[in-house]
């Protein structure tokens, strides 16, 4: 046998070796996947059910795990959540979730509208959106961080509960949360928002803009026991901006609330184009215009950008040197 006929042997032999090794290689991953998917269809599952008890009726409707060959990730035809103790009430479209198989810990998800929800105190609510995703970044005991940005966002009372009445919209919204140590680093961002005038007492406000960067002290413990309201809270407050046309101001410092609600803070508010502010209060307050313009007329001669410290002790406040009033306690 010459060395010609060898090679062609040796090459068929060294393809058909590749191929079952190829064929080998997937099929495995194929039988992991799965095995992967079934561990998470049952962990899910068992999550759910778990909560389902005590009168909370919770639901993942149709629930599937799909993905293959590289992504894992939960499908809910719809979700919902009651619990008759507590009269609390939500339910949502379609829950759609996904984490490469390389990357697990990195978890995206997408939920469509409408959510209903009906709490204690409050109206029943009907929010929708054009899209909402959200992303987190899984560890323990909570995320290293949770991100979520809606477009088309807007709020009324629940259609189906009486005739709806609007609330609020916005093109675009966003909000960030992470652990920093103890603390709870929070950031929000809404981009033409509009408030109905019911929300606000019959007040017709502009539209605006509005991003804040801020940190909850100790609010890591504070989310992980599920503690309610405000007292006993202390929020730094990095940047807190809301802006319409070319008026806006930008509120940065410490606040907190005490254990009987009363706020103590020392802020620095900082206003950007003062008669532009000035008109945009005129606007909102009508009757107090020649108040807001006589205010305003001192501040224009401090620039720009004048910036005041606004300090409230035990709930009453003080702009500079003139007194606010108090502000009841909260909760």
């Amino acid at each position: 046998m010459t060395s010609s006929d060898a090679k062609p042997k040796n090459f068929s032999r060294r393809f058909l070796w590749l191929t079952a090794f190829i064929i080998l290689l997937f099929g495995g991953y194929t039988v992991g996947w799965f095995y992967l998917a079934d561990r998470l269809t049952n962990q899910a599952s068992v999550a759910i059910a778990g909560l389902n008890r005590d009168g909370v009726r919770a639901e993942c409707a149709n629930l599937t795990v799909r993905g293959f060959p590289f992504r894992l990730g939960i499908f809910c035809d719809s979700l919902g959540y009651e619990d008759d103790m507590h009269n609390v009430f939500a339910a949502a479209g379609s829950f759609r979730s996904a984490a490469q198989i390389y990357q697990p810990a990195k978890a995206i998800g997408e939920l469509d509208g409408p959510l209903r929800v009906a709490v204690p105190g409050l109206l029943p609510l009907w929010i929708d959106w054009d899209k909402l995703r959200a992303s987190a970044r899984l560890a323990k005991p909570l995320p290293e961080r949770f991100s979520a940005e809606a477009e088309g966002l807007s709020a009324m009372t629940d259609p189906e509960d009486a005739d709806p009445v609007s609330l609020f919209s916005a093109a675009k919204a966003q909000t960030h949360l992470r652990p920093n140590g103890a603390d709870l680093d929070w950031a929000l961002s809404f981009e033409e928002l509009e408030v109905d005038p019911s929300v606000v007492a019959g007040k017709t406000l502009p539209v605006m803009n509005a991003s804040g960067d801020l940190s909850l002290k100790d609010g890591v413990q504070a989310l992980l026991s599920g503690q309610q309201g405000l007292r006993g809270r202390a929020v730094e407050i990095h940047s807190l901006d809301l802006s319409s046309g070319e008026g806006g101001v930008i509120v940065s410092g410490p606040l907190s609330v005490a254990a009987d609600g009363l706020l103590d803070a020392r802020l620095m508010i900082k206003l950007r184009n003062p008669p532009a502010v000035a008109a945009l209060l005129s606007g909102v307050f009508p009757e107090a215009k020649r108040q807001i313009d006589s205010s305003f007329a001192g501040l224009a001669l401090l620039g720009s950008e004048p910036a005041l410290p606004l300090v409230v002790t035990k709930g009453r406040a003080m702009l500079g040197f003139i007194p606010l009033g108090d502000i009841p306690p909260v909760e």
